[in-house]
């Protein structure tokens, strides 16, 4: 099995921490090109890649690390083998972040969410694993907790899946664990939950609700929730998201590889809550208009973050209120921010 901070690489020097090369898949996306823009600062990477097909990413978003000396860009699809393949080239560790996010899109189109989330993975894990990859941490998702009623979600109790996005996320768990005890990949997997900050995305059909808020509150326009606003999420500031991906990445604790993880605040907060904290500190007095449930959600989400806090020394500083005074700020500044490609 491959350790961490040594492998065996023919005709390559062994890798150490002063010289890790880091592949972040999805890294023009919201998270990624978020992530991406930490490691670069960090004294320890040498070399941060990204590999996005721009889909969903933004060439706006990582427009600022393009003269970096430390930054390489790469466009390509992960559903092609042989491009995951190259991407991993003389690379030391993997932050898998692509993917089709969002329960509606996967409801409307299936196929293609299961060719990104699930061929894309296992192409990426494939590509990890030829190429003597150390580790790769990837994007779960707290949609893999299903229908299974309990407050909060532990990792190791589950239910049935709700949609197709659902399946194809706990599918890359399954995939992940094979290949660590079939092939002696190590892998950690990030259960995220309902991420948000400077960079998403509030155009489309499939726009996450923070980020539809914020540019209702701009735009001075009545926002829509999905049924009576009481549906609540533990969201999460794209700053815990980071520190939890870097925590994985470069973890020496071995009781910590070839886990799950959920990432998140570890609050509750309804939609209707949400938007009165953004009113506020917007100094708005909208009124949301509401509408019907969305098929496919949960109704009710909390993470139980401790086994983040005791095995990678997880530690969210940023609370969901102070989240969204630091994306409105951003937002406000970025109103004509550019999210096309």
């Amino acid at each position: 099995m491959v350790s961490f901070w040594k492998r065996e690489k023919t005709n390559k020097e062994k890798s150490n921490y002063l010289s890790m090369r880091i592949l972040v898949t999805g890294g023009a996306g919201f998270i990624g090109s978020n992530l991406a823009e930490a490691l670069l600062q960090l004294e320890g990477v040498n070399h941060v890649r990204v590999l996005d097909n721009l889909a969903t990413g933004s060439s706006k978003n990582i427009e600022p690390f393009l003269t970096h000396p430390k930054f390489e860009f790469i466009e390509g699809d992960i559903r092609e083998a042989q491009t995951c393949l190259a991407a991993c080239v003389d690379i030391d560790l993997v932050s898998h972040q692509a993917a089709l996010g969002s329960v509606p899109r996967s409801i409307n189109d299936p196929l293609t969410t299961n060719e990104v989330n699930i061929t894309g993975m296992l192409n990426m894990l494939t590509a990890a694993r030829e190429s003597a990859v150390q580790r790769v941490v990837y994007a779960a998702s707290s949609s893999t907790y299903g229908d299974h009623p309990g407050l909060p979600k532990v990792e190791d109790a589950i239910g049935k899946p709700l949609s197709p996005y659902a399946v194809t996320k706990y599918v890359n768990e399954l995939y992940a664990d094979v290949f660590y005890k079939t092939y002696g990949l190590d892998t950690i997997g990030l259960r995220y939950f309902n991420v948000f900050g400077p960079k998403q995305d509030p155009n489309g059909a499939y726009a996450a609700v923070i980020p539809l808020f914020m540019k209702a509150v701009l735009n001075n326009e009545a926002p829509h929730i999905n049924g009576d606003g009481e549906t609540s999420r533990d969201f999460t500031f794209i700053g815990n998201v980071v520190q939890a991906n870097i925590k994985a990445l470069f973890t020496e604790n071995p009781e910590a590889l070839n886990q799950v993880y959920n990432v998140a605040f570890g609050e509750r907060t309804t939609l209707n809550e949400l938007f009165e904290y953004l009113k506020q500190i917007a100094g708005s007095d909208l009124a949301p208009i509401y509408g019907t449930e969305r098929v496919g959600d949960v109704r009710h989400s909390l993470a139980d973050i401790s086994k983040a806090k005791s095995l990678l020394s997880y530690d969210p500083k940023v609370s969901v209120k102070e989240g969204l005074k630091a994306a409105f700020d951003w937002y406000r500044q970025h109103h004509n921010y550019s999210y096309s490609v």
